[in-house]
Order: C-alpha cells, then structure tokens, then sequence
C-alpha cells in the first residue's frame, strides 16, 4: 500500500515532523503533499481532507483519511507488522505506547513557549518555571524507558515510534538551548543528526520566511549539524 501523506512548513511543523518519520525511518511507501501551514490556503488544501482540520493526515489507497498522530501511527503500526514500529518486547511496547500518548497530550509549556523552529540556536532564551518542569518529565520518562532496554542507542533500543514522537522535544531542546543533563542532550543530538531527520530539515531550509512566523528577539548561533 502507498500512503498520501499531508504535511505543513518542515521548518515549523512539529506535528508534521512526525507523520514523515513515521513513513520514512520505517521505509514505508508514501506520496507526500504540501499544505500551505503559513501561506494562508490550509483551509482550502485540507478541503479534500475532511472532516480532518489538521495537518498531518494521511490516506490510505481505499480513500480513508486518518488523522492525528497517534491514530496514524497505530494504523501504520497494524498494517506493517513487519517494519517493526513499536518495541518489540511486552513492557517496552505498551510503555512506549504511553510516552507517545503523554507527548501528545500534555507538555503544552514547552510547546508554547519554545515553537519547533529548525534555522538556528537562540541564545540567552530563560525558561519558565512551567518549562523546566516539562522538561524535568521528560527526562524522567527518557530515563523509564532506557529501564526497559537492554542494548542500542533510542529510547528504547531499537529506533521506535517512541523516537519519532519525540524527536520534535529534541529539536526545541537543542533550538532554544534548553537546561537539560548531558545524556538527554547527546540524545536529542543523535536523534538532530540523524540522516532521515537531516533530510527533512536540509529541505524546509530551502524555504525562506519573511517575517519569521516564531520571532525571539534573541542572538542567535549555527544549528548544530
């Protein structure tokens, strides 16, 4: 089966970040499609869509549309047992289901105060009590799972959805310079310098915003690649 995948800005759109890992880190065939996040026509391309209102969302050959993305990934999941999206042992995998559900549910101080943003590093950005309180959970549910692991480098060992999930916390940690312990910010590295991930970023910066949707007014400092 090849998947129509709907996605916004790379440079911005965390959410959209993750339905594309979940496609390519899993080699599964898809078609990918620009919605127009930040040229004011999301409404008008996510029509055809519907009743999905945001992005990404996908569809599959029978012309059922899926989305959010925890719902694409279960599918994803069901329809490819062979690609090995979640872990693969019991605990692991249910827990690895919880994470994935944590971060879409909860984290909104970190959400909105830092947006994902993939052009550069600010510096001198100060997080909020609310901040450091998101991040300090997940840190905690970063050190759960490498509890349940007992060989490789992603949360779980085996590059899993878990990761995918994530990997848009990775790029605010390291985009705003976060306070975080050295191990979660060789992870958040590993995951920013991944191939696949330098794939998707190394496109969006082929697009340039003027003005910047996200402005900080802070100095800013090289993304590190």
């Amino acid at each position: 089966m090849t998947y129509d995948l709907y996605i916004g800005d790379r440079t911005f759109s965390s959410w959209s970040l993750r339905g594309w890992l979940m496609m390519e880190k899993f080699n599964l065939p898809h078609r990918t499609h620009m919605i127009g996040l930040y040229a004011g026509t999301m409404t008008q391309d996510m029509a055809p869509l519907a009743p999905a209102r945001l992005v990404p969302a996908m569809k599959r050959t029978d012309g059922t549309v899926i989305g959010e993305t925890l719902a694409m990934a279960e599918t994803l999941a069901e329809e490819n047992p062979d690609a090995g999206m979640w872990p693969a042992g019991s605990a692991a995998r249910a827990t690895a289901r919880w994470l994935c559900a944590e971060m879409v549910g909860v984290f909104s101080a970190l959400r909105g105060d830092c947006p994902m943003q993939l052009q550069h590093v600010h510096v001198g950005f100060s997080p909020s009590k609310a901040v450091r309180s998101d991040l300090a959970r997940v840190e905690a549910l970063w050190a759960h799972a490498a509890t349940l692991k007992s060989e490789g480098e992603w949360l779980f060992g085996r590059y899993s959805l878990a990761d995918v999930f994530f990997a848009p916390v990775c790029a605010r940690i390291i985009g705003y310079d976060l306070p975080v312990s050295d191990a979660a910010r060789a992870y958040c590295l590993q995951t920013l310098r991944d191939p696949v991930f330098q794939s998707w970023r190394d496109a969006g910066q082929k697009i340039k915003y003027d003005p910047d949707p996200y402005p900080m007014n802070l100095p800013t400092k090289a993304w590190p690649v």
